[in-house]
This record gives C-alpha cells, structure tokens and sequence, in this order.
C-alpha cells in the first residue's frame, strides 16, 4: 500500500473535475503513469487502479474502466476522464 498517497492525490484531481462539472458516476478514466517512486518503491498500475477505486468507491462501479499506461518519465497524468 505505499502508493495510496499518489492514489489519493489522483483522486483529489478526479473528485475536484466530478465537482466542478456537477458530475456523479464516473465511466471511464485514462491515465499515464511514469516511474514514480513512493516510500522507495515503484508505484504500478494494478496497485494505483486498486487503490483509485477505494478512494472512489462513491463514483466508481465495476463497470467503470480504468486504464493506466506506463510510459517514460517521473510523474503521473490523468488523460482524460468520462463521467455522467
């Protein structure tokens, strides 16, 4: 779990874009994921998609798609996100 305090950064960022457009129920987030390293270890994909949908177990369903890339660099970027 040491990557849940980037999770929680990225869902702050979710949560600020769901809020400022009157949104609810998110369907659909892509993000970028570089080497970001947290408590000395590399965040990845699976343990930040778990941990997203923790946080956001109130706008989130099983059907809502998550799709992490890696890619080079140092950082994380949400891409894009669909919601209703």
């Amino acid at each position: 779990m040491h990557d849940i305090h980037e999770a929680n950064r990225l869902a702050q960022v979710i949560m600020e874009h769901l809020n400022r457009h009157h949104l609810t129920k998110l369907q659909a987030v892509d993000i970028e994921l570089g080497s970001v390293i947290e408590h000395g270890e590399d965040i990845n994909p699976e343990n930040l998609d778990f941990n997203l949908r923790l946080i956001l177990k109130d706008v989130v369903s099983p059907a809502t798609r998550v799709n992490i890339q890696k890619v080079k660099g140092e950082s994380w970027k949400l891409v894009s996100l669909e919601a209703e």
